[in-house]
């Protein structure tokens, strides 16, 4: 999978996302099943594992280098009982990539390493869990964390960002960008799809418009992105 690195504040993510910790039972390959989102590298996606080895569907948006590309991609995966697993997926029109991961104690979120040869991506995978995605009319605020680089410069930023259930974003944050933070309110667009995946267009005033991908994980609580423009390299999250 053409995943790209972002070898800093991984470990930061990690916590934030609360996923970390041992299996308290046994792990089977039913351990993993279901629909999950993930956020690997600069890319976000969803596949669904059928309990029995078989990851039976898939998709993704991957920012390579600046050039967006989407895939899809069916799978296999093994879980020991120690909790851990590999997975392989192998892409419509050709080529696979190799993964490890390891589960969470509630078999809801895991903890992913790419280890296909020559690749170096890790990230980060939670259960969709029973959610209704689309444009409901359901206003939802959001706790937003996102990190990574421009081709310039780090940027971390800090948001509060609402979705209105009607495909209008508002809000306000910190967008600190090379050491210099910027307040700023926050208009912008966002699509969300049925099967819980989407895109976020958003403007902090005085600054350039931001855009992501994204999927819906954790019943509808928390959402995974990576920003698709050319210019940056960022991932995160956003959680109710």
């Amino acid at each position: 999978m053409r995943f790209q690195r972002l070898g800093f504040a991984v470990a930061l993510l990690a916590i934030m996302m609360g996923m970390a910790g041992r299996c308290a039972a046994a792990c089977t390959k039913a351990s993993f099943t279901g629909v999950w989102g993930f956020q690997i590298g600069t890319a976000v996606g969803q596949l669904t594992s059928d309990g029995n080895g078989h990851i039976t569907a898939g998709s993704d948006t991957v920012n390579q280098n600046g050039t967006v590309i989407s895939q899809t991609f069916t799978g296999t995966y093994t879980v020991v009982t120690n909790c851990t697993g590999k997975l392989t997926l192998n892409f419509t029109g050709g080529g696979s990539t190799t993964a490890s991961f390891v589960l969470d104690n509630a078999n809801k979120g895991a903890q992913i390493v790419d280890t296909t040869a020559g690749a170096s991506a890790e990230g980060a995978a939670v259960a969709q869990g029973t959610v209704t995605c689309g444009l409901t009319g359901t206003k939802q605020t959001f706790a937003a964390l996102l990190l990574g680089q421009t081709t310039t410069a780090l940027v971390d930023y800090v948001a509060q960002v609402v979705l209105d259930g009607a495909g209008h974003v508002t809000g306000s944050g910190t967008f600190d960008v090379g050491g210099t933070a910027h307040a700023a309110t926050i208009t912008g667009t966002y699509t969300e799809n049925a099967n819980c995946t989407g895109t976020i267009q958003m403007t902090p005033k005085g600054l350039s418009t931001l855009n992501f991908a994204f999927v819906v994980v954790n019943a509808g609580s928390e959402l995974l992105l990576v920003e698709t423009d050319s210019t940056a390299s960022v991932f995160g999250n956003m959680q109710r």
